[in-house]
C-alpha cells in the first residue's frame, strides 16, 4: 500500500477547520511547539500548519491507522512545520516529549471515557509553559443543559456507542482544567452548537 492509500477524509474538518484557525489566530503563540492531541484524519495538522508557518505542528494519535493517514498528508504536503506523527496516549502515565508551547485537542472527550479528560488536562500541564495555550474544540452542555436539541441527540448516540462517551458538561470540564493548574477558560461560541475553550496554563 502506498502512503496515498491510506489517506482519510473527515467531513467535519471541510466545515470547521476555517473558523478553528480564525480562533487559533488570536491565542496561539507566533512561534513555537503546537502539539495536537488525537490528530484523527491528521487534516486538520496539514490545514493548521499551512496558515500558521512560524509554528511547528506535531500531530499525534493512539491509533496506527490514523498515524498512517497523517503520515500519508504530511509527506503529500512537504510542509517543513509539519512533523511526522507520533504514537500518543492521553491516559499514560509518560507522553512521547517534555514540551510543548501550546496543546490543541478537537473533538476528542466525548468520544473517550470521563477520565481521558482529566489525563489530557494533567499531561498539557506537564508540558506547557506559563499562560502555555490549551484549545479544546467541540460540543458541550452548560450548567448540564444540552444547548441545543441536536446536541442532545448526538449526546444519546455517543452514550448508545459506548456508555463511557457523551456531551460533556463544560463546568465539569472546567473544573478538571482548575485541578490541573490551569486558569478558567475563555470561551467562544462556533457554528454547529460547538464551543472552542482556551485555557492558559497558570504558573506553578
Amino acid at each position: 500500500m502506498s502512503y496515498d492509500d491510506a489517506r482519510r477524509f473527515a467531513p467535519a474538518v471541510a466545515r470547521n477547520k476555517a473558523v478553528i484557525t480564525e480562533v487559533l489566530a488570536r491565542h496561539l503563540p507566533v512561534s513555537g511547539l503546537v502539539l495536537e492531541i488525537a490528530s484523527g484524519s491528521g487534516e486538520h495538522a496539514l490545514h493548521f500548519a499551512a496558515h500558521f508557518p512560524g509554528l511547528t505542528f506535531q500531530p499525534t494519535d493512539s491509533d496506527a491507522s490514523a498515524r498512517a493517514s497523517i503520515t500519508a498528508w504530511q509527506r503529500d504536503a512537504q510542509l517543513s512545520n509539519l512533523l511526522r506523527p507520533l504514537a500518543l496516549d492521553v491516559m499514560a502515565d509518560a507522553w512521547p516529549l517534555n514540551h510543548a508551547d501550546a496543546v490543541i485537542c478537537i473533538n476528542m472527550i466525548h468520544i473517550a471515557p470521563w477520565e481521558a479528560t482529566g489525563a489530557l488536562m494533567r499531561g498539557a500541564a506537564r508540558l506547557l509553559p506559563r499562560d502555555g495555550v490549551l484549545f479544546l474544540y467541540g460540543p458541550f452542555a452548560r450548567d448540564g443543559q444540552h444547548t441545543a436539541p441536536s446536541n442532545a441527540e448526538f449526546d444519546s448516540s455517543l452514550r448508545a456507542q459506548d456508555a463511557r462517551w457523551g456531551v460533556r458538561n463544560l463546568e465539569a470540564v472546567t473544573d478538571a482544567a482548575n485541578a490541573a493548574g490551569f486558569a478558567t477558560p475563555i470561551v467562544e461560541a462556533m457554528p454547529a452548537n460547538n464551543l472552542s475553550l482556551i485555557f492558559r496554563r497558570l504558573a506553578e
